[in-house]
């Protein structure tokens, strides 16, 4: 049904003969971009099977052993047959596609099948489903080898699960890694990958990235196909790229991006997809854009008075600075009317047991068929049990859910306004009011939800419009703080342009202490 399956205490069974590593002084696998690999595998300092056994072994040497990051929960027991078929082909024809032998962690909300998807929880921990989810198969089709599923939140919500328990902040393993793409963030933000695919129906994409000190990209929420991956909201539900540079995340979006019939709310991303992110990458990106300043927490968990507060607020300051530097002109405050208000109004979920319960009658082998069976299973969290379990008895019939889409309608026209009023190219705010928090003791025994602290993520998945996370610096405690763009639907490409501006001109990315190139490594 999938052939052996590699967990991260058996990676040494997925090793063969990789070969001789690139000698010292080329190549090195820290921090390195899509197109540094390229241009190593062109001048022949390595092949795809060296660079995917580099990547295998530091999953081996962090994510069990060392920080223990735990962002892995399965490897990809074929990972190395993969890397050397790409490289028969390299050597007879050239590249097979623009994601040519680039090592790439998919969050295990996605199907694969070769390999388990546990949506985070043990409930489903030996399920391998019958086919690939649409992103795989652009992905593969890529070149891509895709090494192993990124640990999440249980069915999708905080940053543990029974599957796997707690993904560790690679700064600081005794803090979060965010939810629920944790795995994800983590495994590109300590090298295990160049690049990962992580979902976003709260802020799933940009959580991780931001406080793992990586890009992340929210998209239009029709821009990228869902087919094959567990839903949460369907109205919400989307995938995008996470990333170490802005470069590397537009690269990954030109591969995943774009209309899937089997998807058929992407339909509207017809004729929205550029023929590639990239063109939109220059240096001088910033220079006349006007971008608008939302000053207001837009969470209900904010300590204003907070060292670590300041500090974030601080960071943002600079940044704005900084961008002001490269030619922005900042509106400072662009108030969005009843922000506050209106977020705390679309409360509520009325399509996860539906669509649940619809996306497992399509698996025959699924563990269970039901999201009351969920509920009911003790070996799901305690504290996923009750928060899903407010699901159930809810529909799309109902009038509350008429009442919720119409609050995001509003919602989203008061942000259309505030952009026209002030004639915003985006809105600029921070992924997080504090930085990343201590894990709890008994998060996997409380019956308690573990808060991820002052959240700005919500206001573009209730209005389904693009959001991209960059790195802004580092707290008082040395932990990554993300500044968040917020655009116009089908405007990645603008986002792309003026976030790779601001990193070219900070570089605040840097690799985690935690996970330092290991010995024999290129």
């Amino acid at each position: 049904m999938g052939g052996p399956r590699c967990s991260t205490s058996s990676i040494g069974t997925c090793r063969a003969d990789a070969g001789p590593m690139a000698p010292e002084g080329r190549f090195h696998l820290l921090e390195s971009t899509i197109d540094d690999v390229h241009a190593a595998m062109r001048a022949g300092q390595i092949s795809c099977k060296q660079l995917i056994q580099a990547s295998l072994d530091r999953v081996e040497a962090y994510d069990q052993r060392g920080p223990a990051l735990n962002a892995i929960q399965n490897l990809n027991p074929t990972a190395l047959v993969e890397a050397e078929r790409l490289d028969a082909a390299f050597a007879s024809s050239g590249p097979v596609g623009p994601l040519h032998g680039i090592p790439v962690v998919v969050k295990d909300q996605v199907q694969t099948n070769n390999m388990p998807t546990t949506y985070g929880s043990a409930l489903f921990k030996t399920f391998v489903p019958t086919w690939n989810a649409t992103v795989v198969e652009r992905l593969k089709a890529a070149g891509a080898v895709i090494i192993g599923k990124g640990n999440m939140g249980e069915f999708a919500a905080g940053f543990a699960g029974s599957a796997f328990g707690v993904c560790r902040n690679p700064f600081d393993p005794t803090r979060h890694g965010s939810g629920s793409s944790g795995g994800v963030g983590i495994a590109v933000s300590a090298n295990y990958c160049t690049v990962g695919i992580a979902e976003d129906t709260l802020g799933s994409t940009r959580g991780p990235s931001s406080v793992s000190g990586v890009v992340g990209l929210r998209p239009t929420t029709p821009l990228v196909s869902r087919y094959g991956m567990m839903p949460a909201n369907p109205t919400r539900d989307t995938l995008g790229p996470v990333a170490r540079t802005v470069r590397d995340a537009a690269l990954l979006l030109d591969v995943i991006a774009g209309y899937d019939p089997n998807d058929p709310f992407t339909a509207s991303a017809y004729g929205n997809v550029p023929e590639t992110y990239t063109s939109f990458l220059v240096a001088d990106g910033l220079k006349g854009a006007r971008l608008g300043v939302i000053r207001e927490p837009m969470g209900e968990d904010v300590d204003p008075t907070s060292d670590d507060f300041k500090h974030v607020r601080a960071l943002i300051d600079r940044a704005l600075a900084d961008m002001a530097d490269g030619g922005a002109e900042i509106v400072d405050p662009a108030a969005v009317p009843g922000l506050l208000d209106l977020l705390k109004q679309t409360a509520g979920n009325f399509e996860a047991e539906a669509a649940t319960e619809r996306y497992l009658a399509l698996h025959p082998n699924a563990p269970v068929k039901t999201l009351l069976e969920i509920v009911l299973s003790t070996e799901v969290l305690p504290s996923r049990r009750i928060q899903i379990a407010r699901n159930l008895g809810h529909t799309t019939d109902e009038p509350g859910f008429a009442r919720h889409l119409a609050v995001r309608e509003e919602l989203r026209q008061a942000v259309y306004q505030t952009m026209a009023d002030h004639r915003l190219d985006a809105l600029v705010y921070a992924t997080f009011d504090h930085e990343a928090t201590p894990i709890p003791e008994d998060i996997l025994t409380s019956t308690k939800n573990a808060g991820q602290r002052g959240s700005n993520r919500t206001l573009s998945t209730m209005i389904g419009f693009p959001a991209l996370t960059v790195p802004a610096g580092y707290s008082i405690h040395g932990m990554p703080i993300g500044l968040e763009l917020l655009g116009r639907p089908w405007r990645e490409s603008l986002l792309f342009k003026l976030a790779y501006a601001y990193e070219l001109r900070t570089h605040h990315r840097k690799p985690p202490p935690t996970t330092p190139a290991i010995a024999g490594e290129p």
